[in-house]
Protein backbone atom coordinates (compact mmCIF):
# COMPACT_ATOMS: atom_id res chain seq x y z
CA UNK A 1 0.00 0.00 0.00
CA UNK A 2 1.19 3.46 -0.79
CA UNK A 3 1.69 6.35 1.64
CA UNK A 4 -1.24 8.09 -0.08
CA UNK A 5 -3.51 5.08 0.46
CA UNK A 6 -2.55 4.98 4.14
CA UNK A 7 -3.22 8.70 4.47
CA UNK A 8 -6.64 8.43 2.80
CA UNK A 9 -7.68 5.52 5.01
CA UNK A 10 -6.43 7.19 8.18
CA UNK A 11 -8.10 10.51 7.38
CA UNK A 12 -11.39 8.91 6.37
CA UNK A 13 -11.42 6.70 9.45
CA UNK A 14 -10.88 9.80 11.61
CA UNK A 15 -14.09 11.16 10.04
CA UNK A 16 -15.94 7.92 10.87
CA UNK A 17 -14.84 7.74 14.52
CA UNK A 18 -17.38 10.33 15.73
CA UNK A 19 -20.16 8.16 14.29
CA UNK A 20 -18.55 4.84 15.25
CA UNK A 21 -21.71 3.35 16.78
CA UNK A 22 -23.75 4.15 13.68
CA UNK A 23 -21.00 2.92 11.34
CA UNK A 24 -20.72 -0.37 13.22
CA UNK A 25 -24.50 -0.87 13.19
CA UNK A 26 -24.58 -0.18 9.46
CA UNK A 27 -21.75 -2.67 8.94
CA UNK A 28 -23.36 -5.53 10.87
CA UNK A 29 -26.82 -4.89 9.44
CA UNK A 30 -25.36 -5.08 5.94
CA UNK A 31 -23.19 -8.10 6.76
CA UNK A 32 -26.20 -10.07 8.04
CA UNK A 33 -28.24 -8.96 5.03
CA UNK A 34 -25.54 -10.13 2.61
CA UNK A 35 -24.97 -13.45 4.39
CA UNK A 36 -27.51 -14.34 7.08
CA UNK A 37 -25.58 -17.53 7.86
CA UNK A 38 -22.79 -15.54 9.56
CA UNK A 39 -25.16 -14.31 12.27
CA UNK A 40 -24.58 -17.51 14.25
CA UNK A 41 -20.87 -16.67 14.51
CA UNK A 42 -21.72 -13.75 16.80
CA UNK A 43 -22.49 -15.11 20.24
CA UNK A 44 -21.57 -11.91 22.09
CA UNK A 45 -23.77 -8.96 22.89
CA UNK A 46 -23.90 -7.00 19.64
CA UNK A 47 -23.44 -3.67 21.44
CA UNK A 48 -20.07 -4.87 22.72
CA UNK A 49 -19.32 -6.51 19.38
CA UNK A 50 -19.86 -3.20 17.56
CA UNK A 51 -17.57 -1.37 20.00
CA UNK A 52 -14.91 -4.07 19.62
CA UNK A 53 -15.13 -3.87 15.82
CA UNK A 54 -14.52 -0.13 15.78
CA UNK A 55 -11.73 -0.46 18.34
CA UNK A 56 -9.92 -3.10 16.27
CA UNK A 57 -10.38 -1.17 13.02
CA UNK A 58 -9.01 1.93 14.74
CA UNK A 59 -5.97 0.04 16.00
CA UNK A 60 -5.33 -1.40 12.55
CA UNK A 61 -5.73 1.96 10.82
CA UNK A 62 -3.38 3.68 13.26
CA UNK A 63 -0.99 0.73 12.99
CA UNK A 64 -0.57 1.18 9.24
CA UNK A 65 2.39 3.44 9.99
CA UNK A 66 4.20 0.54 11.66
CA UNK A 67 3.45 -2.59 9.63
CA UNK A 68 6.19 -4.72 11.24
CA UNK A 69 4.43 -4.33 14.59
CA UNK A 70 0.93 -4.62 13.12
CA UNK A 71 1.39 -7.82 11.10
CA UNK A 72 1.75 -10.26 14.03
CA UNK A 73 -1.27 -8.69 15.75
CA UNK A 74 -3.39 -9.07 12.60
CA UNK A 75 -2.17 -12.64 12.08
CA UNK A 76 -3.24 -13.47 15.65
CA UNK A 77 -6.60 -11.84 14.95
CA UNK A 78 -6.95 -14.17 11.96
CA UNK A 79 -6.18 -17.19 14.13
CA UNK A 80 -8.82 -16.13 16.65
CA UNK A 81 -11.40 -15.53 13.93
CA UNK A 82 -10.73 -18.95 12.45
CA UNK A 83 -11.48 -20.41 15.87
CA UNK A 84 -14.81 -18.56 15.85
CA UNK A 85 -15.74 -20.27 12.58
CA UNK A 86 -14.76 -17.57 10.09
CA UNK A 87 -14.02 -19.10 6.69
CA UNK A 88 -12.00 -17.61 3.83
CA UNK A 89 -15.13 -16.78 1.82
CA UNK A 90 -16.40 -14.57 4.65
CA UNK A 91 -13.64 -12.03 4.03
CA UNK A 92 -15.16 -10.90 0.72
CA UNK A 93 -18.56 -10.43 2.35
CA UNK A 94 -16.98 -8.43 5.16
CA UNK A 95 -15.23 -6.24 2.59
CA UNK A 96 -18.51 -5.56 0.82
CA UNK A 97 -20.27 -4.69 4.09
CA UNK A 98 -17.38 -2.50 5.24
CA UNK A 99 -17.25 -0.51 2.02
CA UNK A 100 -21.03 -0.11 2.05
CA UNK A 101 -20.99 1.15 5.66
CA UNK A 102 -18.10 3.53 4.96
CA UNK A 103 -19.91 4.93 1.95
CA UNK A 104 -23.01 5.62 4.02
CA UNK A 105 -21.03 7.03 6.92
CA UNK A 106 -18.76 9.28 4.87
CA UNK A 107 -21.22 10.37 2.20
CA UNK A 108 -19.58 12.56 -0.45
CA UNK A 109 -16.21 12.20 1.31
CA UNK A 110 -16.17 8.54 0.22
CA UNK A 111 -14.57 9.40 -3.10
CA UNK A 112 -13.39 6.80 -5.62
CA UNK A 113 -9.84 7.40 -4.34
CA UNK A 114 -10.87 6.80 -0.72
CA UNK A 115 -12.76 3.67 -1.73
CA UNK A 116 -9.76 2.34 -3.66
CA UNK A 117 -7.50 3.02 -0.68
CA UNK A 118 -9.83 1.08 1.63
CA UNK A 119 -9.96 -1.79 -0.85
CA UNK A 120 -6.16 -1.94 -0.87
CA UNK A 121 -5.77 -1.67 2.89
CA UNK A 122 -8.54 -4.18 3.59
CA UNK A 123 -6.89 -6.54 1.09
CA UNK A 124 -3.60 -6.34 2.96
CA UNK A 125 -5.24 -6.80 6.36
CA UNK A 126 -7.56 -9.63 5.30
CA UNK A 127 -4.79 -11.53 3.54
CA UNK A 128 -2.65 -11.15 6.68
CA UNK A 129 -5.52 -12.44 8.83
CA UNK A 130 -6.02 -15.39 6.51
CA UNK A 131 -2.31 -16.17 6.56
CA UNK A 132 -2.52 -16.18 10.35
CA UNK A 133 -5.52 -18.50 10.25
CA UNK A 134 -3.58 -20.91 8.05
CA UNK A 135 -0.85 -21.19 10.68
CA UNK A 136 -3.16 -22.67 13.29
CA UNK A 137 -1.53 -25.57 15.11
CA UNK A 138 -2.69 -28.92 13.81
CA UNK A 139 -4.78 -31.03 16.17
CA UNK A 140 -3.06 -34.17 17.40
Amino acid sequence: MSPEEKRLVQESYAAVEPIAATAAALFYDRLFELDPSVRVLFKRDMGNQRKQLMHVIGLAVRGLDNLPALVPVVEQLGRRHSGYGVRPEHYATVAEALLWALERGLGDAFTPEVRAAWVTVYGVLSSTMQRGAETLPMAA
